[in-house]
């Protein structure tokens, strides 16, 4: 069995989207994904399932909606997937980088090369940004709060919905899907 690691978007931010987090792993038992683990309060969840990932998404929004009543997009990634993730960050070994100033957006599918070059010309910077298939990877040097550009902007040029996490939470939902596929 592989670990995925799923990734909802707009839970429990500002107030909108409240789960609580044992009630989250109890409908992922529910629906035969085992072994749930949750990250934080932002709706990460890694469990060990047989099924391709693309086959599981709707059947986790579905679930979340029959249980809770709202439906947020379900993203989900394999821990090869996230692997991969990882290794091909463009910021890594770079002296000065902040993990906790970096963003990863996880987005729901790859966003096509005229969308991904438009978003790209638009970055009035400091930001750094580098879109990878279905990831993007900004760097905010003065943090997140103090971005001129807009994650919003991005994902409406993109014309596809995703999810960020901080680097920090990325590494850490990978090392939680190892130790789950390894028994640990």
């Amino acid at each position: 069995m592989q670990a995925i690691i799923s990734l909802l978007r707009g839970v429990n931010v500002g107030g909108h989207g409240v789960l609580r987090m044992d009630a989250l792993r109890s409908l992922y038992e529910s629906l035969h994904l085992r072994e749930p683990r949750t990250y934080l309060q932002s709706g990460n969840v890694v469990f060990l399932a047989g099924d391709p990932p693309d086959e599981l998404a709707s059947r986790i929004e579905a679930g979340i909606e029959r249980e809770f009543g709202l439906r947020p997009a379900v993203i989900l990634r394999s821990s090869n997937e996230m692997s991969g993730i990882v290794a091909r960050n463009p910021f890594i070994g770079r002296e000065g980088v902040e993990p906790a100033k970096l963003l990863v957006t996880f987005l729901a599918r790859t966003p096509a090369r005229t969308d991904r070059q438009r978003v790209l010309a638009m970055n009035p910077g400091p930001e750094e940004m580098s879109i990878e298939g279905r990831e993007i990877y900004t760097y905010f040097p003065n943090g997140i709060s103090k971005a001129r550009l807009s994650m919003a902007a991005v994902e409406k040029g993109l014309r596809v919905p995703g999810t960020g996490r901080n680097w920090n939470s990325v590494t850490k939902l990978l090392e939680i899907a190892r130790r789950l596929e390894t028994g640990r």
